[in-house]
């Protein structure tokens, strides 16, 4: 799993953020926790996963790249409308490859 380098967090995932980060890297169950990736089949912009989702078989062995984390489905469609916010100011188009240039394993 990658990490992007400036990754974005919601306001409630804020304070518990290196939890969250470290439970997402060691497979650990975290009910209401949503991390948020470039979409894997190129026709969205963003997908939004539960962080349990990438416990399961089909999704584990997937290399994601997370540029994002939320604690609740709601405060991930905020913070994806922030990263969608900030990529169509920064680039004036909605292509996420533009803005995710740098990132960390």
């Amino acid at each position: 799993m990658r990490w992007y380098s400036h990754l974005y967090v919601g306001d409630r995932a804020k304070k518990d953020r290196y939890r969250i980060i470290q439970g997402v890297r060691y497979g650990k169950l975290q009910p209401e926790v949503y991390v948020i990736t470039p979409p894997q089949n190129g026709k969205n912009i963003l997908e939004i996963y539960p962080s349990a989702m990438l416990l399961l078989p089909p999704y584990r062995d997937e290399d994601y790249l997370v540029v994002g984390i939320a604690v609740t489905y709601w405060e991930a469609l905020e913070v994806v409308g922030r990263i969608v916010d900030d990529l169509y100011r920064q680039t004036g188009d909605f292509c996420l490859d533009s803005l995710i240039g740098d990132v960390e394993e």
